[in-house]
């Protein structure tokens, strides 16, 4: 029994065990899955999907405004990274109120100069190690502070996402009722309380993972849940549940093998993801498998 037991225990337990740095980053991968998965789903089902990538590129001149003022300080990057998400939302916003574009032509085009933007000041005030460390994180870098970010955005986000489920679910499927019937409250007052979370778990998220791996989180899971799932609940469920996973995985692979962290979580919830599309109730094997031709 101990020639088993002791093999895995030291694969899948013994990193946890032994360093403080994988409990830490353990803890806020796990906060990430609890708060970011959820609003994914809610991506997906709006079909708003990019919209969580054009903000995770949108958050970057702020980020990188906050370190040329504070160097690596995660208060500063974090404040630096909500104000310029929510700066870009609003103006994409402003944008198809006040022009013929559409939401997401308007984002696309606020994100790329907004990506260019932040890649610039973080290149010219610092060293590449410093660009690499902000573009793709490092989970296992997460210090006490960043934990208590990452938990504090998490546990905010969970608490908001559970006073706003009735709301974001109807703007979601009738925004019309939800005018009708809301005393007043404009939908728009929904999609922005919305955009305001997704913002900041991917703001949570870049410490851990990166302004450009942070989405991958967020999307990975919930676009994987949709395959196995036809109702909202099943859906909020599943993808936490794969991104925990995910998450976890990733971490070990990340410590066995000397991989980037970051990118070995999103490559993590991609094998979920692909395993999804081959054998999940929606996904390709099972509609073949009861397709006419075979029933015939």
């Amino acid at each position: 029994m101990d020639l088993i037991l002791g093999p895995v225990w030291d694969a899948l337990f013994s990193p946890f065990a032994e360093f403080a740095f994988m409990r830490r980053a353990l803890v806020a991968t796990l906060a990430l899955s609890l708060s970011a998965a959820p609003l994914g789903v809610f991506l997906t089902l709006r079909r708003m999907s990019l919209l969580g990538d054009a903000l995770s590129h949108a958050v970057l001149p702020g980020v990188a405004i906050g370190f040329m003022v504070s160097g690596l300080s995660l208060t500063a990057m974090a404040l630096g990274g909500v104000l310029a998400g929510m700066l870009v939302a609003g103006i994409a916003g402003a944008v198809t109120r006040f022009t013929t574009l559409k939401e997401d032509a308007s984002l696309a085009a606020i994100y790329l100069v907004a990506l260019a933007l932040g890649v610039t000041l973080i290149a010219s005030h610092g060293t590449q190690l410093d660009l690499l460390h902000i573009l793709f994180g490092s989970a296992l870098g997460v210090d006490s502070s960043g934990l208590l970010l990452v938990a504090g955005v998490a546990t905010c986000s969970v608490l908001a996402l559970a006073v706003m489920y009735r709301g974001l679910v109807l703007e979601t499927f009738d925004p019309v009722y939800l005018a009708a019937h809301r005393h007043g409250v404009p939908p728009w007052v929904w999609q922005q309380g919305f955009l305001m979370l997704v913002v900041l778990n991917l703001v949570a998220g870049f410490q851990t993972l990166g302004t450009l791996m942070a989405v991958g989180l967020m999307m990975l899971p919930a676009v994987s849940a949709r395959l196995w799932h036809d109702t909202l609940p099943a859906q909020l469920l599943n993808a936490s549940a794969q991104a925990a996973l995910a998450g976890v995985a990733g971490l070990l692979l990340s410590y066995h093998f000397d991989t980037p962290s970051g990118p070995t979580i999103i490559a993590c919830a991609g094998g979920l993801y692909a395993t999804s599309l081959l054998l999940a109730p929606g996904g390709w094997l099972p509609r073949w498998w009861a397709s006419p031709h075979r029933v015939a």
